[in-house]
């Protein structure tokens, strides 16, 4: 029985016969388990894993149903080698930054991975709301996580993702997919007979702080100012015990010792009449924050026959986040139908329709306007009661209540008055035609849109830091995207060969525009339209329109179903390259070997063994208007401003060339699987811009240069380790590393591609890497004792150095899978080593004395504390330190904002991910009441968490303006440790 069905399923891979297994079930899943595995590739062409010569892996539905993740990439995260998805830590919609195979580019934005969904690519833009992450002072606005096109899939409409990891898995979908491609299959009707299926998915989950820094509750607000006495002292405005000493930021004051002193006091919006105990509010910034609440209901219906098939699906999500008065709402709507016309022509269409609306995201960075400022100000001695008011009595909309300083915003002004609303409608869809000519020939003619409306609202009361008079500014976002492709394909089989040929060829059209108007200042407080402004509202045109047209074609050529060869060409033409460089060819080749096959070497114990490699050239096209000069409209109506770069009207492709190879096993019965991949990515010819001497009358100039080498290894593998009628055991483990270097760079290029908050530098040298940060570091001797200068406190370099790589040097995940009769119990952790991240909110609570690692030395005499290093002599020798200062100049020194050393630390981790225990009610005892399926579930995300990183979250990134910068910790919000509950019935 066993060697008859392997002989069938062979045939079936082959084409010449259709087979029903479901009677060998169990024959199937002891000998031949992923034998038959079928992936979607490039252009949405399935194809079975054995024959690919480059890494396809596949994530199933249940990865997304189960998690319930508010971004459906997240789901993913620790789980595929190579795969990393990363947030700005900036809210709900957690926008995600998705990644393989390490960075390419040196442009931070050209990193990510292409998005396809039912085999048209997504546009996958990101707009930001146009500020800097670090803005405290400037009288400007804050960067918010508003979400992009990736929000808007459903996670319960996700049949699958096939991870095409390298440029030859994903070559024939151009430059976009030069980083990899995710390839997302919606979900279509299955039933069995026609029988009408409906599921219906309900979830509810709660969410609180995973982490928070650790802060001192021992010493209250001050700058060790002493009193007549002699005594430290603090008082609130002018008093019998001495000057003010509440208008400071720092908590350097004196010990919570059951003292008395003038404070502040709620009652009178001032100095309080009598002395009021010196103590501690140890919730003041806790307190502020939430149990957060998401619920989800979704319901589908779904019925298929031998010619027709569909599925419709609705969900709704209702999301409060950890933050008072932020939080989303989401609706979808699916449609998926399919219908065999003729015997040769079958039509399918995919719809999706989703609103997305908020009337307030909450903001992120350092900046007066979000409340991670806010925290970092927080003093202890104050209660988070005392702005709950949020307006002077009588000044409701006019001024706030802010007494200590008023350059730090009311939280709760921040949170209910400081709005960000956003209000998003996309659609996406695509139809296909399919005819059979005749059993060798087909043609498929496919149309595919994304079509994005989105508005946004912002909204800044009279009194805030930075809009004295108030602010409000509406934006128009207007994103559309045609994906047109029609691709002819012939199969055919001679002897022991086979041959799979197609051809096609597609066009892209993307329109791009956001109109921007501000009224900066209201006439009147707390009525937010654009004819209430005091200055006229300025209104900013932003195109980005892009055209590409391509051709392709890929052959497969397969020997005895064990050798097979892929070769694919592409040839683009680019709207956004000069004209004598606008058309550029790419060609791949991959290869795959089952050598259990070749060798005769299948047996119980190796069930497969498969040699696969492949190489492939992709080109890349530039960001649209990098040709020419033009100029922008500037703030004053009816004018423009001159531009600052430097555009290049010869600007070529880059090029990415990348190598792989590798090999799987299955064995023992199929119970043990193993991947094993080492690869090589070039990136030639990168778009760039570099410095320019300000005499040019520009600051910077585009050019194509610097050459980028990445090489890693990836492993995998799954294990079914115990396999009874009751109990199974599965295990899935994951490791990857890639090594990035810098190859060549331009002449006269200083190597900075960017910086946050003009602190951090992300600079390359030849034999360096991407992510390489650069600040200001410590002065050291050789045997590394800090250098300090004759005033006592640490000296200072002259020039920035290395301090560290953002990106870790490994990543691993292991997830474990127990079924326990009708229970399954499941949970995965991941983890990375290697990398580190710079902390603006460390360097700012050090300096002010707001966290436990400044204690040291408060007691001594006087407040005085050494610094442990030495002094450097006048013959060049160094002696010990010993010049005595105060801790609060000591550590606001030693932590200042520029020393990256001292605020960079280890982003090492490892997340007890998500978890989960499900029970399945007996069919026998469901059926009386009409339902296929019962299961009830809790779950949770990021339930633990192991790591050296002081602040919220190791997996740290900061959203500076669109862009998400690994390894800057620039005002990030709380991450959230989530559990809920799942209700999945079907009938």
């Amino acid at each position: 029985m066993r060697k008859e069905t392997q002989k069938l399923l062979v045939l079936s891979l082959l084409g010449f016969v259709s087979v029903n297994l479901a009677a060998q079930q169990k024959a199937k899943k002891d000998t031949v388990k992923g034998l038959d595995e079928v992936v979607v590739t490039a252009l949405g062409i399935k194809r079975h894993d054995r024959a690919l010569g480059y890494v396809a892996e596949k994530v199933e539905a249940k990865t997304f149903e189960e998690t319930q993740n508010n971004n459906w990439a997240q789901s993913m995260e620790g789980k595929v080698a190579g795969l990393k998805i990363q947030t700005a830590g900036a809210g709900p919609l957690g926008t995600s930054r998705i990644t393989l195979r390490g960075e390419k580019s040196i442009m931070m934005d050209h990193n990510y991975a292409l998005i396809v969904v039912d085999g048209v690519p997504m546009g996958n833009s990101t707009t930001g709301s146009g500020t800097a992450a670090y803005g405290a002072g400037s009288g400007g606005d804050v960067p918010i996580d508003l979400g992009n096109g990736l929000n808007s899939i459903n996670p319960d409409d996700i049949e699958s993702v096939t991870v095409l990891k390298g440029a030859s898995a994903a070559a024939l979908y151009g430059s976009r997919a030069a980083n990899g491609a995710l390839m997302i299959t919606t979900k279509s009707g299955k039933t069995k007979n026609g029988k009408l299926r409906v599921t219906f998915n309900s979830s509810s989950s709660f969410d609180s702080v995973l982490k928070w820094p650790d802060w001192q509750y021992e010493y209250g607000q001050g700058t060790l100012a002493t009193n007549t006495a002699g005594n430290f002292y603090y008082s609130y405005g002018l008093s019998a015990d001495g000057p003010s000493t509440g208008g400071t930021s720092s908590a350097f004051g004196p010990k919570f010792a059951g003292q008395y002193y003038f404070q502040y006091d709620p009652n009178v919006l001032g100095q309080s009449k009598e002395r009021q105990l010196w103590r501690p509010y140890e919730n003041n910034i806790k307190g502020f924050w939430r149990t957060g609440s998401t619920y989800s209901n979704s319901i589908s219906v779904e019925s298929s026959n031998d010619k027709t098939s569909f599925r419709s699906s609705l969900t709704y999500l209702n999301n409060e986040w950890m933050m008072p008065n932020t939080g989303f709402d989401r609706f979808n709507f699916a449609l998926s139908f399919a219908h065999q016309l003729t015997k040769k022509l079958k039509i399918s269409t995919k719809f999706a329709y989703n609103t997305t609306s908020s009337d307030n995201l909450p903001a992120t960075g350092y900046n007066n306007q979000s409340i991670s400022y806010f925290m970092i100000f927080q003093n202890p001695n104050v209660d988070l009661e005392w702005y709950k008011p949020i307006w002077k009595p009588g000044q409701e909309q006019v001024d706030q209540i802010h007494p200590f300083s008023s350059f730090i915003d009311n939280p709760y002004m921040i949170a209910y008055e400081m709005l960000n609303g956003v209000r998003k409608k996309t659609i996406t869809g695509n139809i296909t035609a399919d005819y059979q000519f005749n059993k060798n020939f087909s043609l498929m003619l496919r149309s595919g849109i994304e079509i994005l409306n989105e508005k946004r609202t912002t909204k800044r009361p009279w009194s805030s830091a930075n809009y004295l008079k108030g602010f409000y500014r509406e934006q128009f976002i207007k994103n559309q995207e045609y994906n047109n492709d029609v691709l002819f394909s012939y199969k055919g089989d001679w002897n022991k060969f086979s041959i799979s040929a197609s051809a096609g060829g597609s066009i892209r059209y993307n329109e791009y525009l956001m109109t921007d108007y501000q009224a900066i200042g209201l006439k009147t407080a707390g009525e937010y339209s654009l004819t209430n402004a005091l200055s006229i509202p300025v209104k900013y045109p932003a195109p980005r329109d892009k055209h590409v047209d391509s051709v392709y074609g890929l052959l497969t050529l397969g020997y005895d179903n064990k050798i097979f060869v892929d070769v694919t060409g592409r040839n683009d033409w680019s709207s956004t390259l000069p004209k004598q460089n606008r058309s550029f060819f790419y060609p791949s080749v991959s290869t795959s070997f089952i050598l259990s096959d070749i060798f005769n070497l299948k047996s119980n114990n190796l069930n497969l063994w498969k040699l696969r490699a492949s190489w492939a050239k992709v080109g890349i096209d530039s960001d649209p208007y990098l040709l020419d000069n033009y100029y922008t409209a500037s703030n004053i109506t009816g004018s423009v401003v001159a531009p600052t770069t430097f555009n290049n009207p010869s600007l070529k492709p880059e090029k990415n060339t990348n190598i792989e190879a590798g090999m799987d096993f299955s064995l023992f019965k199929n119970r043990l699987n193993i991947n094993l991949t080492a690869y090589q990515n070039m990136s030639e010819n990168q778009i760039i811009p570099v410095s320019l001497p300000s005499e040019s009358g520009y600051s910077k100039r585009v050019i194509n240069a610097g050459k980028i080498r990445n090489r890693g290894l990836e492993l995998s593998a799954d294990i079914l380790a115990v396999k009874g009628e009751n109990f199974s055991w599965k295990v899935g483990g994951n490791w990857s590393t890639n090594e990035n270097r810098v190859m060549t760079l331009p002449e006269g290029f200083d190597g900075i591609v960017s910086n946050v908050g003009d602190v951090v530098f992300y600079k390359m040298e030849v034999g360096g890497s991407l992510g390489d940060m650069y600040g200001f570091k410590l002065l050291r001797t050789p045997d590394g004792k800090v250098i300090y200068g004759d005033n006592g406190l640490p000296a200072r370099p002259a020039d920035i150095e290395k301090v560290g790589n953002a990106f870790p040097k490994w990543r691993a995940g292991l997830q474990n899978d127990f079924k326990i009769k009708n229970f399954t119990i499941s949970f995965s952790f991941d983890g990375q080593y290697g990398g580190i991240a710079y902390s603006q909110s460390h360097h700012k609570m050090s300096e002010q004395g707001k966290l436990k690692s400044t204690l040291p030395g408060r007691d001594n005499p006087g407040g005085m504390i050494v610094g442990d290093g030495v002094v450097q002599n006048p013959d060049g020798s160094f002696s010990p330190n010993i010049k005595g200062v105060l801790v609060s100049s000591y550590y606001g020194d030693y932590y200042r904002r520029a020393n990256v050393e001292t605020n960079s630390f280890s982003t090492d981790f490892i997340k007890l991910r998500d978890a989960r225990i499900a029970y399945s009610f007996p069919k026998e005892t469901i059926k009386s009441i009409g339902l296929d399926d019962l299961t009830i579930a809790i779950f949770g995300k990021n339930l633990w968490m192991w790591t050296k990183f002081p602040l919220f979250d190791p997996e740290v990134a900061t959203l500076d303006n669109a862009t998400i910068t690994p390894g800057v910790e620039m005002g990030q919000l709380p991450t959230a440790r989530t559990v809920g509950f799942q209700l999945n019935l079907k009938f």
